[in-house]
């Protein structure tokens, strides 16, 4: 299937105008003699982190591009299959930051897609890489379909929540509400300690949803 025969219909109908882009992209990928058993992720879940249309998206969290380890990315952002062992720092990260952060949390699990199913954009800004390899297809163009996705979530909800972890998350600041926006440093290793553990990003996207009159995230 192509790349955009994969998306969702309400997807195709916002991103239209890009539709040649993500053609071009995909034939780019073509092109590469480890195609696609090199890809990460696969190709049918390039676009997995989409809810079924843009209005259900009430959270973004910007990722940098998917795990390169083998098996490891799923298509939505910092989410690895359940049951993978051991997790990647990066996650590890994020789950100790969220059972500080959130009261009573007991999330250990690895598959995020729960909070996809509660309106929660897991988004990687770009959207494949090679396996092995991060960064890889930094040079592709995936940075102008995911500045596109962003749009289309800006104008279906005006109030949605962004949550921007690290400089790639965080090149798309303007085009959030700076009320509804919510930065630190990047959750890996390496600057995890210079002001994500500690922020309580969690807490304080469920207190600009409440008060916003949305519901809130069951983290």
């Amino acid at each position: 299937m192509a790349l955009w025969d994969s998306l969702p219909r309400r997807w195709q109908d916002a991103l239209a105008q890009i539709e040649p882009h993500i053609s071009s992209i995909e034939k780019q990928l073509e092109s590469r003699k480890d195609y696609p058993q090199q890809i990460a992720p696969t190709m049918e879940n390039v676009f997995a982190s989409l809810p079924e249309n843009p209005e259900c998206v009430k959270v973004v969290i910007v990722g940098q591009d998917p795990y390169p380890t083998l098996g490891h990315a799923t298509g939505l952002a910092f989410s690895i299959p359940a049951g993978t062992r051991p997790l990647p720092p990066t996650l590890r990260n994020i789950l100790r930051e969220l059972h500080d952060d959130v009261a009573g949390s007991t999330r250990t699990q690895d598959d995020l897609s729960s909070w996809r199913e509660q309106g929660v954009l897991l988004l990687n800004r770009v959207l494949t890489t090679q396996v092995g390899s991060s960064l890889a297809h930094e040079n592709l163009g995936w940075q102008d379909v995911t500045l596109e996705i962003v749009r289309a979530v800006r104008s279906a909800n005006p109030n949605v929540v962004a949550l921007l972890w690290g400089k790639y998350a965080q090149d798309l600041a303007g085009e959030f509400d700076p009320d509804f926006t919510i930065q630190s440093a990047h959750p890996s290793p390496l600057s995890a300690y210079r002001g994500f553990l500690g922020s309580r990003p969690f807490t304080k996207a469920n207190e600009l949803l409440v008060a916003d009159g949305q519901d809130c995230v069951i983290w």
